[in-house]
């Protein structure tokens, strides 16, 4: 018996000693480090990025109706068609003229301009007709040569460079309220903060 229990230990198969699995190398390491920051800071970047679209978004409908009121009200006092200029005919329609003190003003109420006081009327008594002769008769100091007038400065390049600044901006407003319904899923919150950007100055301006 013992000389077959030597034999069998012989023969039984010694279990296969486990292989060790080479592992990475320390630069490989490195990489997949730089990898895996590189990738969490792009998510963290990209998140921070979605957060400040929306929020320019939702900002930008929601003063869009006042940045179309001011260029639009800016275009007609650009050249002053909200008030009667000195020497000039023309009459301004009642709409513009608050529109125009709204902008400047914020208020609706136009003031009532004031008229010119009447010429007062002339003395004519004999004092102060003897006193103005007097003063005629006295010799007057020699008056210095007038300077000459200055060259009227010509606005109407820069008035113009005004308005289409102001064009520009009623329809590249115009065009950002088209592209927010046209690129976002939830036009129910665009149509409320725009009807939001409507409603709270004209709320402001009745209080």
């Amino acid at each position: 018996m013992g000389r077959h229990n030597v034999a069998a230990h012989f023969f039984v198969r010694q279990p296969a000693s486990p292989q060790k699995i080479p592992g990475p190398y320390p630069t490989e390491l490195v990489v997949i480090k730089i990898l895996v920051y590189k990738r969490s800071s792009m998510s963290s970047s990209h998140t921070l990025l979605k957060y400040i679209r929306l929020v320019h978004l939702y900002l930008g409908v929601f003063i869009a109706p006042a940045l179309l009121f001011f260029a639009f009200t800016g275009a007609l006092q650009t050249f002053s068609l909200h008030e009667t200029t000195r020497g000039s005919s023309y009459k301004p329609p009642a709409w513009a003229v608050t529109l125009g003190q709204i902008h400047k003003k914020q208020t609706t109420i136009v003031p009532v301009r004031k008229l010119p006081p009447p010429d007062k009327p002339s003395d004519k008594s004999p004092d102060h007709v003897d006193r103005l002769n007097d003063k005629t008769q006295q010799p007057s100091a020699p008056k210095p040569p007038d300077a000459p007038a200055p060259k009227p400065h010509n606005t109407l390049p820069l008035k113009i460079f005004f308005l289409l600044v102001a064009i520009g901006l009623f329809l590249s407003t115009l065009t950002g309220l088209y592209m927010s319904y046209k690129y976002v899923r939830n036009r129910l919150i665009i149509t409320a903060i725009l009807v939001a950007g409507v409603v709270v100055p004209i709320i402001l301006g009745i209080l």
